[in-house]
């Protein structure tokens, strides 16, 4: 019996502005740029890439570039893209090792 494998998408359960925002946060906290970059993509594509861009003043086809796996976004257009899911940047302290 053949087995049909899908590809896992978390897009596919992003599906309020809570989910993604706290979806975001945690990648955040992981302090892996790549993941942050990823969830970003995420998020993105969940919300509606055309959404996000005219929202954040970035253009479509730029932002796709920028938030892809090979992408090199920059801090502008992150920060951009953030404040466009009603998101804001903070920094708090580390908590220390015990």
């Amino acid at each position: 019996m053949a087995v049909t494998l899908n590809r896992w998408d978390a897009s596919d359960y992003l599906e309020t502005t809570e989910d993604m925002l706290a979806y975001l946060d945690e990648a955040a906290r992981s302090g892996d740029p790549a993941l942050l970059q990823a969830a970003l993509g995420d998020i993105a594509k969940a919300k509606g890439m055309s959404e996000i861009a005219r929202a954040s003043g970035v253009g479509r086809e730029s932002l796709y570039k920028s938030l892809s796996s090979t992408g090199n976004p920059s801090f502008q257009t992150i920060a951009k893209v953030i404040d466009a899911l009603g998101g804001q940047l903070t920094v708090t302290p580390r908590t220390p090792a015990v």
